[in-house]
């Protein structure tokens, strides 16, 4: 047996219809609804604010059109997949079928970026629309209680934490946000520094929450999801269609800012940088497959649950950001709830939108926090099943058929990310991972197709092999675009999953004790 042995297609379709298999509850408009309630949520209500303050400008509107285009090759290459192996564990489960097992726990823990992280990002955008709503009503929160203790410095992130020259210390610098005294050697060579928080308590308090609801059952989140959907789907119009005619044009131009000096800070590789940084907006249709298990007639709804919901939420996220970016200048965007300060900026005759700006938010990123906790346990459940993870984590709970264990492992480390790091940090993780793993389903189809062509596909990726070399090229080529620092931290983050495997997941492994591969 090698690193590079395959699992049984027919084998996993066998599976995935075991006696004790996940509750099968989901109907293709509760994947519809999955998708759109990842899909809709972080992008509109955090980082379409600060990609275009920080990256791209009023062309935040190209990002997403670049973002959207990887994501539509992607997302093709996915309902495939999922339509032919509809099994809990998504993109990891398909390179177990195509590329072998190693690929498979490379991808595994990958995904562990993009649902985890991502889950504890969205959470951190949830506390700063919940913060800001409170202080609507009069409520004020303890700030030390309302921020991570950490904050990523640097260049591109002057707008939100300056770093300023105090003239009555002899040029010693200090961080606007936290005004504490540091070095400019520091500055310049720090990643991270204190802000004066210590522990953002909202967005843990949100993610222990949804886990326990999770915990109780598919079905019932589900329906809990669908409600939300549709109120911030309405709220998302609503800005739309009320926000037009507030729309300043001369906020537009420059359309594409010049840019400064350094890669990926405006013109044209800012645009491709946001689109990269943005990506992290379009995970919900990945989220979908992760259902696949759970789906009632998965050979169908799977790819009208992946693509439809991508195709809904396009539309509505370039919308958006014309109007967010028309109604206020980009550079004010830079804020945990950038919506909210758009709708402010358009004056009183808007005014009254942004109390519901800010329910349609908090109730919005719950739901993407729901589904994002809702596709890793799944994962984690796959790759228990398969011997790569310990046993307790493919644990079923008798009552409720869901991977309890798994869940609330997943709950309580999202709830500690989510409580100490900074948003752009945990959104640039969970973009990379998420575009990691796009790469490997493309390509995944592609090898498929040329070793296993009498397999049968309810749904096929069209004009193979082109739509998955472009979906490789486009979603490889805003990877590289991201910090160097982000790709450090994905190395580190993959030298510890290598570690895990060859020391525990190797050895345990149930396809090289049973021997069963194609």
């Amino acid at each position: 047996m090698g690193l590079f042995s395959t699992k049984n297609v027919s084998d996993l379709q066998v599976e995935a219809e075991s006696s004790h298999s996940l509750k099968r509850a989901l109907t293709a408009t509760n994947l519809v609804f999955l998708g759109i309630g990842a899909i809709i949520g972080a992008g509109i209500f955090v980082l379409t604010g600060q990609v275009a303050a920080t990256n791209a400008g009023p062309a935040i509107v190209l990002s997403f059109v670049v973002a959207g285009s990887g994501c539509l090759f992607a997302g093709l290459c996915y309902a495939e997949f999922a339509s032919m192996i509809p099994i809990a564990g998504s993109a990891y489960t398909y390179g177990y079928a195509t590329m072998g097992e190693l690929i498979a726990w490379i991808i595994g823990w990958d995904l562990i970026l993009e649902y985890l992280f991502a889950a504890s990002t969205v959470a951190v955008g949830w506390a700063g629309y919940f913060s800001a709503f409170m202080t609507e009503l009069g409520v004020k929160l303890p700030p030390a209680l309302m921020g991570a203790p950490l904050d990523v410095l640097g260049t591109h992130h002057l707008i939100r934490a300056q770093i300023c020259v105090d003239p009555a210390t002899g040029g010693v610098a200090y961080d606007a946000v936290s005004r504490a005294l540091v070095s400019g050697a520091d500055c310049a060579a720090k990643g991270f520094t204190l802000t004066g928080g210590i522990l953002n308590v909202p967005a843990v308090v949100l993610v222990l929450l949804l886990t326990t609801l999770l915990v109780i059952g598919i079905k019932e989140s589900a329906r809990f999801n669908n409600a939300i959907v549709i109120a911030k789907v309405a709220i998302v119009l609503a800005v739309i269609l009320f926000g037009i005619k507030y729309i300043n044009t001369a906020n537009w131009h420059p359309f594409i800012p010049p840019n400064t000096g350094e890669f990926g800070h405006f013109g044209f590789s800012g645009i491709v940088r946001g689109s990269a940084v943005i990506f992290f907006a379009y995970i919900g249709f990945d989220a979908v497959s992760t259902a696949a298990q759970e789906a009632k007639n998965p050979q169908r709804d799977l790819p009208i649950g992946i693509l439809g919901s991508l195709a809904v939420c396009t539309v509505l996220y370039i919308a958006m950001a014309l109007v967010m970016t028309g109604i206020a200048h980009y550079s004010k965007l830079n804020v945990p709830h950038p919506v909210f300060v758009a709708i402010d900026a358009a004056g009183p005759g808007l005014k009254w939108l942004g109390f519901f700006v800010n329910i349609g938010a908090i109730a919005g990123l719950a739901s993407v926090v729901l589904v994002m906790l809702m596709g890793q346990p799944r994962i984690f459940y796959s790759m228990s099943r398969d011997g790569l993870l310990p046993p307790v984590f493919s644990k079923v709970h008798p009552t409720f058929r869901t991977p309890y264990v798994a869940t609330i492992i997943t709950g309580c480390v999202a709830a500690l990310i989510a409580g100490f790091f900074p948003i752009r940090l945990l959104g640039e993780l969970v973009s990379i991972g998420t575009l990691l793993a796009f790469v490997i389903v493309c390509g995944g189809i592609w090898v498929l197709r040329r070793a296993r062509p009498e397999l049968p596909r309810p749904f096929r990726t069209p004009w193979v092999p082109v739509v998955p070399i472009l979906g490789i090229l486009i979603c490889g080529y805003m990877m590289s675009t991201l910090p160097g620092d982000t790709w450090i931290r994905l190395l580190v983050w993959m030298a510890i999953g290598l570690c895990i495997y060859f020391f525990y997941g190797r050895f345990h492994s149930k396809l090289a004790a049973v021997g069963n591969v194609r």
